[in-house]
């Protein structure tokens, strides 16, 4: 670990306290001008370190960075043994970790970036990841013997996971699209894009990289024309640490759900009662063109029933769907 990164973790653990640079330089086993060189070099990556005279320094309570010891702080004891890795930009979260995974990295890293320059949504779709007003990252897993039907349970529990995180945090109360878009009053505000590999020896799941993209604030030049009507922030200011919390708070609620698979209910119960579709009309997106129908249920493997206009009853494992406009 760098001096910088040694010095972030004290300022983290004790955010708003102010510590001598004497007593930093003792804390560390560090000179007084390495203190002084880690504090210019946190400061060049955007951390608020104020120093005032005859106090020392201290990371400003009002700071919103992301940083590995600032998820850290807010994390379970049961998942200290995550490996987060922090990167500031990247082309997808995904794609860098699918990369480790092919190289055999464990169950349990974590990318997490400040920005991504082609964020991926479902379809191939580009999900819109503009500097300092999101959280974006990517966790690995290795279930044992999972076949790839039950992938979309993740989908399900990651979604459930950043509910709850959002609510935690942000004091919002948040709804879910079926299966993966999560939304505040309407607007979209984050959404989960689950990729799977398989073992070609038993087609069982050889590893899955869930990622997750929310946006917490308005991008500071706004949403792009083709976004600004559909998409929205879960905040509209600044909120201290809410970005290491938000994070900390996903893994943890997903952790725990992922811990206990085999329970269903523990998750179900809470997607069922964030569904924004459930006795609406919308429009099923098929292959064969849109077909109007009423989402009457989700069924035990996350699956959404449906029924179209001739009363013929659809169960869904994947595809796409709208939300018809209520009139009046």
């Amino acid at each position: 670990m760098q001096t910088k990164e040694k010095l972030l973790f004290l300022l983290e653990e004790h955010r708003g306290s102010f510590f001598s640079g004497e007593e930093i330089a003792e804390k560390l086993s560090i000179s007084r001008t390495a203190v002084w060189k880690a504090v210019n070099a946190l400061r060049s990556e955007g951390y608020n370190i104020e120093a005032v005279s005859r106090r020392g320094y201290r990371l400003s309570p009002d700071t919103d960075k992301l940083s590995i010891q600032g998820i850290r702080q807010w994390l379970d004891s049961k998942n200290e043994a995550l490996l987060i890795h922090m990167v500031d930009q990247t082309e997808s979260t995904n794609t860098l970790l699918r990369e480790k995974a092919n190289a055999g990295e464990a169950e349990g890293c974590v990318i997490v970036a400040n920005q991504q320059t082609q964020g991926r949504g479902r379809r191939g779709r580009h999900f819109f990841s503009p500097p300092d007003s999101g959280v974006y990252l990517s966790l690995l897993l290795r279930p044992k013997q999972w076949l790839p039907k039950q992938a979309v349970m993740l989908t399900t529990m990651a979604a459930v996971a950043a509910c709850e995180a959002i609510e935690a945090v942000a004091e919002q109360a948040v709804q879910i699209k079926w299966v993966n878009d999560l939304y505040i009053n309407d607007k979209k505000v984050g959404g989960i894009l689950t990729e799977a590999s398989m073992s070609l020896e038993d087609e069982t799941l050889d590893h899955i990289i869930l990622g997750l993209g929310i946006n917490l604030y308005l991008p500071q030049e706004g949403f792009p024309e083709t976004l600004a009507s559909v998409a929205g922030a879960i905040l509209p200011d600044k909120l201290p640490n809410g970005k290491n919390r938000l994070v900390a708070a996903f893994l943890n609620g997903f952790m725990a759900y992922y811990r206990q698979d085999s329970q269903t209910s523990l998750y179900l119960s809470a997607y069922r009662a964030r569904s924004m579709v459930l006795g609406r009309p919308i429009t099923v997106l098929s292959p064969q063109g849109p077909k109007p129908a009423i989402a009457l249920d989700i069924d035990n493997e996350c699956h959404l029933v449906v029924q179209y206009e001739d009363g013929h009853i659809e169960t869904l494992s994947s595809g796409e769907i709208s939300i018809q406009t209520r009139k009046g």
